[in-house]
């Protein structure tokens, strides 16, 4: 529920926001080979033939554009600059002698943007000008945040318009079913170790979700409680105690419980374990999971240990009456 109306807004805000964002950055044309879409806006000058300029004529629903003096139409949809241009040159070579034309695309309108969201540090639409892939769109974003679990979520809200067909449809597969809008996994650690099948190429309308980290509790004799998150490869309990600045000197060390999640029960698995023996590597430390509660109980204390506290002066140990 949570998931489709975060997909609902983000494309919305996309949509919104488009002139606010930051493009990123264009490399030069040659290289670039922006393939036109419908949409996109062309003008088209003909050095010294003003009867045959075009200020701003767009690329309609079908990628098709009808420039003067032609009958045929010409398709524009997936073509670069440097294509479309031939083809008019082509196309006006029937009245003009070696016709020179300049042609370009002054608005392109044909793809909405990336929208990135989640655990990065500049989350937002970000309009794609040329060819990129995740790993270059996450550090555009700024880099995840300290709370990412390291899994990332891509969602192809559209197929690639000019792309690979495979880049979309084989996606279906890999879809959760939330709105019928195909998604993949991406582990951070992967993307960041430059494995190439973590590093997908991003298209036009594709939702990035850096996932936050799943939260555990820790409770009771320990320095700091609170919550923790757990990193990509897992947390062990020895890791999360340390996390909360280790047990205090009261903690009952041999009992500590687990409380786990159980699926359609609103009552909880509770695991005990002995953390001194893990301590000493004679047992196996524990693999939490999201949403556990690690509780360190207080250890019975001994009268001969309050007798101590009294005489080195430990304060509220025992209410002692004046006379």
């Amino acid at each position: 529920m949570y998931l489709r109306i975060f997909l609902i807004l983000a494309v919305a805000v996309c949509f919104s926001q488009i002139a606010f964002t930051q493009a990123l950055p264009a490399e030069d044309d040659k290289q670039k080979g922006y393939l036109i879409g419908p949409g996109d806006v062309i003008s088209i000058k003909a050095l010294g033939e003003p009867s045959f300029d075009v200020e701003a004529m767009t690329v309609d629903e079908d990628g098709i554009i009808q420039i003067p003096y032609s009958d045929v139409p010409l398709v524009a949809k997936c073509k670069t600059e440097r294509g479309l241009q031939a083809e008019v040159v082509h196309a006006w070579s029937k009245y003009l002698r070696k016709p020179q034309i300049n042609l370009r695309v002054t608005q392109r309108n044909s793809r909405p943007p990336v929208s990135i969201y989640g655990e990065v540090r500049v989350p937002g639409p970000v309009p794609l000008t040329r060819k990129a892939h995740l790993l270059e769109l996450i550090s555009f974003a700024g880099g995840v945040t300290e709370k990412s679990g390291g899994v990332i979520q891509v969602f192809r809200t559209r197929p690639p318009m000019c792309g690979d067909a495979n880049a979309a449809t084989d996606w279906k597969s890999q879809s959760d079913g939330v709105l019928d809008v195909p998604s993949r996994l991406y582990s951070l650690e992967s993307l960041r170790q430059g494995r190439d099948e973590s590093n997908p190429e991003i298209f036009a309308g594709d939702i990035i979700l850096v996932q936050k980290a799943a939260p555990i509790y820790v409770t009771g004799e320990v320095m700091k409680p609170g919550e923790m998150s757990i990193p990509e490869g897992g947390l062990p309990l020895t890791q999360a105690v340390a996390m909360a600045s280790g047990i205090t000197r009261e903690a009952k060390t041999s009992n500590v419980k687990i409380y786990r999640r159980k699926v359609g029960s609103p009552d909880p698995t509770v695991i005990a374990v002995n953390y001194a023996q893990i301590k000493k590597g004679t047992q196996k430390d524990v693999m939490l999971e999201p949403f556990d509660i690690v509780e360190v109980d207080k250890a019975t204390k001994k009268f001969t240990a309050y007798l101590l506290d009294f005489v080195v002066g430990v304060p509220n140990r025992i209410p002692i009456r004046p006379f």
